[in-house]
Order: C-alpha cells, then structure tokens, then sequence
C-alpha cells in the first residue's frame, strides 16, 4: 500500500472503497449484496467496527468507517475482504440459478493465476485506498459521493430509494445496517 493510503489514527474516521477485480458486476445479485450487508453487521458486532456511511453498487462498495478501539480498522477490513471473498466465490459455485457461474469462477481463476498470494481465485482488488476524513468539509463532500454512487449509475432517481446504502438511514427511514450519524 502506498504511503498516502495509509490508516495512521484508529479514531477517525475513514473513507474506504472495496473493488471486485477486474470491476466485474458481482453485486447485480441480491444474495452477494445480503452477504456483504450480513458481513457488515458481523464486524459491528464483533469486531468493534463503526459504520457512518456505506454503499454497495454493481461491482465495488464504499464506507465510511472507524474502530471503536478493540480492533485496528486495517484489521477489520483485511478479515472483512477475507470473509467475503471465501464466502462469495462459496455462494457464486453452490449457486445452481447462478447464469454466470463458469464464467465468473473462470475470471476469479484466471486473475489468481497472476498472484503469488491468491491461489485458487482473487475476489477483491487488494487496495481499499483509506482517506482519512480529516474535517466536516471532507466527510460531507464523501457522503454526498457515497450517496449519490447508485443515482449518477442510473439505479434510482434519489439516493434513499437505493436499499443497499446508508441514505436511507440520513432522510430518516431504517435502512439495513445501523450506522452512526456523521457529527
């Protein structure tokens, strides 16, 4: 990871993005974004992970993020992408209605081929790429991003209407996943 992206203090707050390889469209299915949102909950729950903020479109997610201190961010993220990965390649080769099965498991294969730390497949770009949300400027100018991600790609008119997102949570309806408000 290059020296910019770094999480250098574990009580802010972060932006982090996670990207499928290749930007491949995993998330147009609703049981691998339910695994994600499941996963989320997970790492709240168990792993002290604060959410203020997310978002998972076709083939990437978005978060804003911090610890509550019993776990290092860099380490939730790194068992998170774990996890997920193990779980969704699980989901995508015991899905029989999975139309794109071969050709997704192909992808994954042939992506493992070109790393040394992948074996059998590589789900998630290794990069989160933390940005360090440093004052209220930045952290409204990235939940706007955040919010906005499925609006500019044509899936909703308006941000809340997306189910996979935080905005909900921000116009005031319950959305998936508790999140803390941003200050």
């Amino acid at each position: 990871m290059s020296e910019k992206y770094k999480i250098r203090d574990q009580e802010r707050c972060y932006f982090v993005t996670f990207a499928v390889v290749e930007w491949i469209d995993v998330f147009t299915r609703r049981i691998y974004k339910e695994l994600l949102v499941d996963s989320l909950k997970y790492c709240q729950k168990e792993k002290g992970l604060e959410i203020f903020a997310w978002c998972i479109m076709t083939n990437h997610a978005h978060l804003i993020v911090r610890s509550d201190g019993s776990n290092q961010l860099e380490n939730i993220i790194r068992d998170f992408k774990k996890y997920t990965s193990v779980q969704i390649i699980k989901e995508i080769t015991e899905n029989n209605q999975e139309s794109r099965k071969k050709w997704l498991l192909w992808m994954f294969s042939k992506k493992a081929e070109t790393s040394k730390k992948h074996q059998k497949y590589w789900f998630w770009q290794n990069e989160y790429h933390p940005i360090e949300l440093s004052d209220s400027k930045m952290m409204d100018q990235k939940l706007n991003y955040l919010h906005m991600n499925p609006v500019e790609a044509g899936l909703v008119d308006n941000p809340e209407e997306y189910v996979y997102s935080s905005a909900r949570d921000y116009a005031r309806n319950k959305g998936l996943v508790d999140i803390k408000f941003l200050e």
